[in-house]
């Protein structure tokens, strides 16, 4: 399984609406909204890693108010 870690800078106000959108991502398998320089944190898992990038870029990124992401993939047999 792979695991990215997505860094979501949004507009400001719309963490809720974004977090809502993120909730129906089946990839999605957690998020928090945070304190700091970004808004929100979302952990996403996927058995093929191709899949997991098309869920980033097609699903995630262009959610409406996100403003920036930043990913964070985890390395291969360390976990």
């Amino acid at each position: 399984m792979d695991t990215a870690y997505v860094l979501i800078n949004c507009e400001l106000g719309k963490e809720e609406e974004i977090i809502e959108n993120l909730k129906h991502i089946d990839a999605v398998k957690e998020i928090h909204g945070t304190f700091g320089a970004y808004d929100i944190i979302a952990k996403v898992e996927h058995d093929q890693k191709n899949k997991l990038r098309e869920t980033i870029i097609w699903n995630i990124r262009r959610i409406e108010y996100v403003r920036s992401t930043l990913t964070l993939m985890g390395i291969e047999g360390q976990n």
